[in-house]
């Protein structure tokens, strides 16, 4: 049960009508208290992430963190403060896009990740061993990190805030190119300023790092099989999966291509785990069945769960 604080403001408008405004603020909430431990727990991986791989290694890195280590490089500005700087402009452009939620969480963990940066993260030691380890290091960690944050609904701003803008407005637009292209820019221009081509290569490998670690981890929790099932029995099968797993299942008529006789074809989303115990089953219920078992990249509904990002909420002003 969420905790709110409701403060209740009488305004008078400029012709002396009376107003009520009710501004519900969840400051005290639960959900708010979950958000700001795991995006701590998130900015604190990134932070090392940059600070304790990246920059000892002098990576060219992606994103306003990327263009932040170079002016840090060249003219000794905390990086952190330069993240919020360059989000300035960004944040004040995106800002109705993306909806009041989004923002003030970004906003919230943008300033969380600028202070690690900067002032956590070197307390620890720094790693000065072989390059690649580093990269791989750096790339891990930032992925985790990220996924950690973007899984709260939220974002460290900067090139964050440029993309998912760029999906709200557009939502068929190609944006894993643009992503792509923003990164190799920032990246290849830190190379070319420092004249440090191999760390070019570094830089593109703990880019894709990131990308996959954060896939993992985001989409791997929505992650799931579908069986398409087979079958003269389809009614027996989807009572044999009910009583196995709980899995809702879906019944297809259709007709064999060489008999022409009438088949079902049972439809049904399960876990990894849970594919191995239906398949069994129904090989042993009928088995003149077959299966055919695909990967799902991501599966929404009941018994999966849904995870959000950059959504509009009720209440957000567009």
């Amino acid at each position: 049960m969420r905790i709110g604080l409701i403060i209740r403001v009488r305004s008078f408008l400029i012709k002396g009508k009376e107003r009520e405004m009710v501004i519900v603020g969840k400051l005290f909430g639960k959900t708010w208290l979950f958000d700001t431990l795991v995006e701590i727990a998130g900015s604190i991986l990134t932070g090392v992430a940059i600070y304790n791989f990246a920059l000892p290694a002098k990576f060219p890195m992606t994103g306003f963190s990327g263009l932040a280590l170079i002016l840090y490089r060249l003219f000794d500005l905390p990086i952190g403060v330069m993240t919020i700087v360059l989000n300035i402009p960004v944040a004040i452009l995106c800002y109705r896009v993306l909806g009041r939620r989004f923002f003030l969480c970004s906003v919230r963990c943008m300033i969380l990740s600028s202070l690690f940066v900067d002032y956590i993260a070197p307390m620890l030691p720094q790693y000065t061993g072989e390059r690649l380890v580093a990269a791989i290091c750096a790339g891990v960690l930032g992925g985790l990190g990220y996924a950690l944050i973007y899984m709260r609904n939220s974002s460290t701003g900067g090139a964050d805030f440029i993309t998912m803008a760029l999906k709200a407005k557009h939502p068929h637009l190609p944006l894993g190119r643009f992503i792509m292209l923003t990164d190799g820019i920032v990246v290849v221009l830190g190379g070319i300023i420092f004249r440090d081509f191999d760390g070019i290569v570094y830089g593109m490998m703990i880019a894709l790092i990131f990308a996959v670690i954060a896939d993992k981890i985001m989409y791997g929790a929505n992650a799931g099989k579908l069986a398409l099932i087979v079958t003269d029995h389809g009614e027996a099968v989807t009572e044999r999966i009910d009583e196995l797993c709980g899995r809702g299942t879906t019944i297809i008529d259709a007709r064999g291509g060489f008999r022409k006789d009438h088949r079902d074809v049972v439809l049904c989303a399960c876990s990894g785990k849970e594919m191995f115990t239906i398949t069994r089953e129904v090989k042993l219920l009928d088995p003149a069945s077959f299966t055919i078992i695909l990967e799902s990249n991501e599966v929404h509904g009941e018994g999966f769960r849904m995870l959000r990002v950059a959504e509009p909420h009720a209440g957000d002003e567009k």
